[in-house]
């Protein structure tokens, strides 16, 4: 037996979530991420003696909503606490936060764990507070720089139970804590940005005992995947430390992306080492049953509500299903599984919702039947960034184009996304041949994939070509020969 099959690992995610107000937490500055540094500031942002801080009902909507959607307890009475530490981009000194009165406590967040069951993980608490301004370290050779305009962004914390058990579970709920948020749309849940920021808090302990090892804090993870690695190697160092006989200490350690180690920050710091006391310049907060009374009745049905709706009643794929709840600006009242379907496709292809409004609403019943045919027949494939589409003269009547031209639906191909090459595949059951017409756009010639493998012109014989079963097989071949084309395919579009 390997020396890491005897322990088991005891993992605790503390997720930030920057809200997407249109002003600051405790000011009126406005919170916008890409200005000019320091544009977004004020007195009250840069801490000036004799400012007070007022605070953003709206923070208070996206935290009770949030609450809502996992179940949690929403506390009726709570007041602030100055959380005291020193730090370049912090310019008060201080951040205002929550520490003994959470608005949210309990709850759960349900993910599939490694086997593909679900399993609930708890939640402890979801807190207000603020965000700290931006230390750069990698613009000027001598200096580290400051941005503030980050300072004051109002944040969510919601810290989980120490409940998940290895990095692929820790993956999966990172997953489902953003898709989450971005369908209630507080946040948007970008990592690379900073909008969604993670702290992981890893032990590892003997198999079998209730006793947890030494904990350890894990920062400055930019990716949902860089979590999970830099999760994976906190395990190995930990239990290869418990091996060798080496001391664990409790410590805050920051995660290298670049080689994939952790390396020691400082020392972890205790609870009375922040200070806190009661914020004296903001009042208690109340929040009533009326008020979460309004906002639950303004809430969509939840994702895990609508993923379970699209598989078990409208027969859509787990796939599918997970790209609808993925987002929360895609709902379709009373509509079928196909229109569901069509959408899923679209948002997969990466077309903005508002055309996917347009594409389903502004077109017939029989039009969107057909348009859901077509994109069926669509496939992306993202190694090659390639299109294809399949359809019959009969279809493309229908479709309002004249016989025989393709050029609409090759243009139709290419703006789908970044798809560099598009090949469209048309039988003409009375000639008895198939049509395939070729364009591409950047740098790749498809000339030469043309008459490798079709005789470089636009048509096939196929041999009474009334079968559809010559057009797939068409349409396999001419796949099952892209991979050798991989580099002509990407030339140029790296």
């Amino acid at each position: 037996m390997s020396i890491y099959d005897k322990y088991e690992a005891v993992i605790g995610l503390e997720v930030h979530t920057q809200l997407l107000t249109k002003t600051k937490a405790y000011s009126n500055d406005i919170n916008e991420y890409g200005a000019q540094p320091n544009t977004n500031v004020s007195v009250v942002t840069l801490g000036h003696p004799g400012t007070l801080p007022v605070m953003n009902k709206k923070t208070i909507e996206f935290a009770v909503k949030l609450g809502l959607s996992v179940g949690a307890d929403i506390a009726p009475n709570q007041h602030f606490a100055r959380k005291n530490y020193f730090y370049p981009d912090l310019p008060k000194g201080y951040q205002i936060t929550q520490d003994t009165t959470p608005i949210c406590t309990n709850g759960a967040i349900f993910i599939k764990d490694e086997s593909g069951n679900e399993k609930r993980i708890g939640l402890t608490r979801i807190h207000m507070e603020e965000d700290a301004g931006k230390s750069i370290h990698d613009v000027d050779v001598n200096d580290t720089l400051v941005d503030l305009n980050r300072a004051g962004t109002p944040l969510l914390e919601i810290v989980s139970e120490p409940e998940l058990k290895s990095s692929q579970e820790a993956y999966n709920y990172l997953t489902e804590v953003r898709r989450l948020v971005r369908y209630l749309d507080i946040c948007d849940g970008n990592m690379e940005e900073g909008s969604m920021r993670c702290d992981a808090n890893v032990s590892v302990q003997i198999k079998g005992t209730s006793v947890f090892g030494t904990k350890v804090e894990v920062k400055n993870m930019n990716s949902i995947r860089n979590v999970q690695r830099a999760i994976d190697f906190e395990i190995k160092r930990q239990i290869e430390a418990l091996e060798n006989g080496e001391p664990l200490t409790q410590e805050t350690r920051s995660f290298d992306a670049l080689k994939g180690i952790t390396i020691s920050m400082r020392s972890k710091e205790a609870a009375n080492d922040y200070r806190y006391f009661p914020e004296p310049d903001l009042q208690p907060i109340t929040v009533t049953d009326d008020f979460i009374a309004k906002i639950k009745a303004e809430m969509p049905a939840l994702p895990r509500e609508l993923f379970n709706k699209y598989t078990k009643e409208l027969g859509l794929s787990e796939y599918d299903a997970g790209i609808l709840t993925d987002t929360g600006s895609f709902r379709f009242p009373n509509t079928s599984g196909d229109t569901h379907r069509i959408a899923a496709h679209f948002l997969d292809l990466g077309i903005e919702h508002t055309k996917i409004y347009g594409l389903i609403y502004e077109n017939s019943f029989d039009r969107l039947k057909l348009l859901g045919k077509a994109i069926n027949n669509l496939v992306y494939l993202k190694d090659y960034r390639t299109a294809y589409i399949t359809l019959s003269n009969h279809e493309l009547n229908k479709f309002n184009y004249q016989k025989g031209d393709t050029e609409g639906l090759v243009n139709y191909a290419l703006s789908l996304t970044d798809v560099i090459f598009a090949a469209i595949f048309i039988e003409d059951k009375q000639q008895g041949i198939i049509k395939i017409s070729f364009r591409s756009k950047g740098n790749f010639n498809v000339n030469e994939l043309s008459r490798a493998h079709f005789n470089g012109g636009g048509h096939v014989n196929a041999a009474g070509g009334r079968s559809e079963n010559q057009l797939n097989e068409t349409v396999a071949g001419f796949l099952g020969i892209l991979p050798k084309y991989k580099d002509l395919l990407m030339q140029g579009h790296e």
